[in-house]
């Protein structure tokens, strides 16, 4: 049996997927398709670094801002909705190109949905490790620095829930509380043939984009979307509300930190998740044949047309 093809185009923030997606579509008759759990909201256009309306419609682009703030995403959600779309794309002739930076969502999408995965034995090892060495209290504070969320559901003195917690986050690079809510049903792999290409840029890289992107960001009416969210009274927990630059600028509009301030913090914040990214795409498999660039995709000019033509090709060659 011949599965249809579908390309995924994955990496960490500001490394240029959106556009390499892009022009990749443009040179293979491609819909793009939403593969990022913030740019699904539809008041947060600026500050998720969404294709702009001149971009959309260049090609056909799926899934983006389709969702209103008040209601939180699910991976299982999103996986209905991508592959309603990829069908949508193929009975057009067209190519789906996948494209974020969630690994929740690809991994939702190219393995099934089912209960949390096993961590990795590394993780689990290092999770036994840190306990023996630091105890339950000292752990419990480390989770909470880095998955606050199920932090804030497990006992500090709760030696076994915080190991286990530890070891999810460290093993699958998502925090348990996380699974939970967004895993609410089971499904197998689709029907498809998966072909991926990974942009790894360098972190230096990375921070150079982060920085430069938030000004840019603010320039393009970043305090104005954080002013319209907070108009809606929403519940501080909610995914949109802690979208990076929210949290920050809404202190800012608070009065309680400096602008330059909130754009410290926001780069802060999106460099630590670009380095989780990271190390979660190079340690979960996302497709059997991924193409991995180690720089940063910048426009049309980032890439010769020796390297776009190398691309096509392996995408053509792969499917």
């Amino acid at each position: 049996m011949i599965l249809p093809p579908a390309l995924l185009v994955a990496g960490p923030t500001a490394s240029g997927k959106s556009a390499l997606a892009l022009d990749l579509a443009e040179r293979l008759n491609g819909t793009i398709i939403n593969a990022d759990s913030m740019q699904v909201y539809a008041e947060l256009r600026v500050l998720t670094a969404r294709p702009t309306p001149q971009e959309e419609a260049r090609v056909p682009h799926r899934l983006y801002g389709i969702r209103p703030a008040a209601q939180p995403g699910s991976a299982a959600w999103w996986r209905n909705e991508a592959l309603a779309a990829m069908d949508e794309a193929r009975e057009k002739h067209r190519l789906p190109i996948l494209t974020g930076g969630t690994g929740l969502y690809f991994a939702a999408l190219t393995q099934g949905l089912s209960d949390i995965p096993d961590p990795r034995p590394s993780a689990r090892a290092e999770a036994r490790a840190l306990l023996a060495e630091l105890g339950a209290a000292a752990l419990h504070a480390r989770l909470a620095a880095e998955d606050p969320v199920t932090a804030a559901r497990v006992n500090p003195n709760d030696s076994q829930r915080i190991a286990r917690a530890w070891e999810v986050w460290r093993g699958t690079g998502t925090g348990l509380a996380a699974w939970q809510a967004q895993i609410a049903t089971s499904a197998p792999a689709p029907a498809w043939h998966f072909t991926a290409i990974l942009l790894d840029p360098p972190r230096e890289a990375l921070r150079a984009a982060i920085a430069t992107r938030f000004q840019a960001m603010l320039r393009q009416g970043a305090i104005d979307e954080v002013k319209v969210l907070l108009a809606q009274h929403l519940d501080s927990a909610l995914p949109a509300m802690r979208a990076h630059g929210v949290p920050e600028l809404s202190a800012y509009l608070r009065g309680e930190i400096a602008l330059e301030e909130a754009g410290r913090r926001t780069e802060l914040v999106t460099g630590q998740y670009t380095k989780r990214q990271a190390t979660w795409f190079r340690h979960h498999p996302l497709a059997p044949r991924t193409h991995t660039i180690h720089a940063r995709y910048a426009g049309l000019t980032q890439f010769s047309e020796r390297k776009m033509a190398e691309l096509v090709s392996f995408v053509r060659s792969a499917g």
